[in-house]
C-alpha cells in the first residue's frame, strides 16, 4: 500500500514513485478535494494547533488518513468540544461545514484576544473527515459497505424502520450494520479511541456530528435513536436549548430526540453517550446537526438527477450560505462549554427541567 508523500526523483525508482504520487494527488483532487483542502488548512495552521493521523483507510493503492485536530487548553479538567464530519461519505457538506468553522477560527486567532482567552478554557477536537474512503467513492457507507452510523453494538428496543433503521441483509443495500461478530469498523474504532482519550475526567463535554439529508429544516438531534424514552441527561439538553433560544431567538433549528422520527440499530452516539456517562461523573451531550437538504432540492429539483444532489447544496451561492449559516451555532457550543457552570442545571433545577423536557418532547410517547 503506497503512502501519500512527496518524493524528489533522483533515480529511476523515485521517478516512478513521483509519477505514482502525482497520479494519486490528481485522483484526490478529483474525488476527495475535501482532504486536499483540509491538508492545506493544516499545513498553514499555527504551531499551537496539533494534528495527528488516528487511522488510515486502505482503498486500492491509496492510504487515506483520518485526521485529528486539537485546539485549546491541554489541561485534562477543562470542558471539551468534539466536532465530527464526513461520517457518511455522500454528505460532503458535513465535512465542509466543520472545515469552514476551522478556517474561520484560524483566521480569528491572529487578532481576536477574546478568542485566545476562550481557548485557554476549553479543549476542541475535530475529526473533519471520519469516512474518507466513503467520500472518495461517493457513497454513504465506508469502503466495506458498512453504514458507520448503524455500526455500534446497540440494538433498538422496538421495531425500527425497515432497512432505514439498519439491516444485516447485505452490504450492497444501504444502512448495512456490518457483522456484529466483527465488531465496529476501523473508522468507528478510531473515533472511540479519541473519545476514550479525550473525554474522561472532564466536567462537561459536547459533541457535534454534522450530517445532511433529512427534512425541510435544520435540526439538532440528541439521543436516543434506539428507544423512545428520554435520556438521563435530558434536563441538560433542555437547558442548552433554552440558553440558545434566549441568545439567538431568530434561529432556524429544531431541537428533537432522533426517536421522534425513527428508531435505529447501532447508533454511534447512543452508544458513546451511554459509555461516557456511565463511566464518568461529568456530563456528555452528543448532538447531531441534521441539515435539511430537502430545501435545496425544492429550490433546484434537477439536483435529483445527481446522487450527491440529494445531500449537498450544488448551487454556489446556496453552498456558501450553508457554510456560513452554522458558524454561529458552533461558536455558541464552544462558549457554552467554556461557561457550562453558568447554565447546567443544579440539583434543584434538574427535576423541573426534566419535567419540562418530557412535556415538550415525550408526552405523546410515554
Amino acid at each position: 500500500m503506497t503512502e501519500l508523500r512527496d518524493l524528489t526523483p533522483h533515480t529511476s525508482i523515485s521517478h516512478e514513485q513521483a509519477s505514482r504520487d502525482g497520479r494519486q494527488r490528481r485522483l484526490l483532487r478529483t474525488f476527495l478535494p475535501e482532504l486536499v483542502g483540509l491538508e492545506r488548512i493544516l499545513a498553514e495552521a499555527p504551531d499551537f494547533i496539533t494534528t495527528e493521523v488516528v487511522e488510515r483507510v486502505a482503498l486500492k493503492d491509496l492510504s487515506l488518513p483520518i485526521y485529528r485536530v486539537d485546539i485549546g487548553s491541554s489541561r485534562p479538567d477543562v470542558p471539551a468540544v468534539l466536532l465530527v464530519g464526513g461520517v457518511h461519505g455522500l454528505e460532503r457538506i458535513g465535512s465542509q461545514v466543520v472545515m469552514a468553522w476551522l478556517k474561520s477560527l484560524l483566521a480569528r486567532v491572529t487578532w481576536d484576544e477574546h478568542l485566545l482567552g476562550l481557548l485557554q478554557k476549553v479543549r476542541i477536537t475535530l475529526l473533519p473527515i471520519l469516512n474518507p474512503g466513503g467520500m472518495y467513492l461517493n457513497q454513504r457507507s465506508n469502503p466495506n459497505g458498512v453504514d458507520l452510523m448503524r455500526n455500534a453494538p446497540i440494538q433498538a428496543q422496538e421495531r425500527s424502520a425497515f432497512l432505514l433503521g439498519g439491516q444485516r441483509i447485505s452490504p450492497r443495500l444501504p444502512w448495512y450494520t456490518g457483522d456484529p461478530e466483527q465488531g465496529m469498523e476501523p473508522e468507528n474504532l478510531a473515533l472511540e479511541a479519541v473519545i476514550k482519550q479525550l473525554l474522561p475526567g472532564r466536567p462537561f463535554s459536547v459533541a457535534l456530528d454534522c450530517h445532511s439529508g433529512f427534512g425541510m429544516q435544520d435540526q439538532i438531534w440528541f439521543p436516543y435513536a434506539y428507544r423512545r424514552r428520554p435520556m438521563r441527561r435530558v434536563a441538560s439538553v433542555m437547558a442548552l436549548k433554552l440558553i440558545w433560544e434566549q441568545s439567538y431567538p431568530n434561529h432556524d433549528y429544531r431541537f428533537e430526540p432522533q426517536s421522534r422520527h425513527y428508531l435505529t440499530h447501532g447508533d454511534l452516539w447512543d452508544y458513546f453517550y451511554k459509555q461516557v456517562n456511565r463511566e464518568n461523573a461529568g456530563v456528555f451531550l452528543p448532538l447531531t446537526l441534521e441539515m435539511g437538504s430537502w430545501r435545496w432540492i425544492r429550490k433546484r429539483p434537477r439536483q435529483l438527477l445527481r446522487l450527491d444532489g440529494f445531500f449537498n447544496p450544488l448551487v454556489p451561492h446556496r453552498h456558501k450560505r450553508v457554510l456560513r449559516s452554522h458558524l454561529t451555532w458552533m461558536d455558541f457550543l464552544i462558549n457554552a462549554a467554556a461557561s457550562h457552570e453558568n447554565w447546567l442545571p443544579a440539583r434543584d433545577e434538574e427535576s423541573m427541567l426534566k419535567e419540562a423536557a418530557i412535556m415538550h418532547w415525550y408526552r405523546d410517547t410515554l
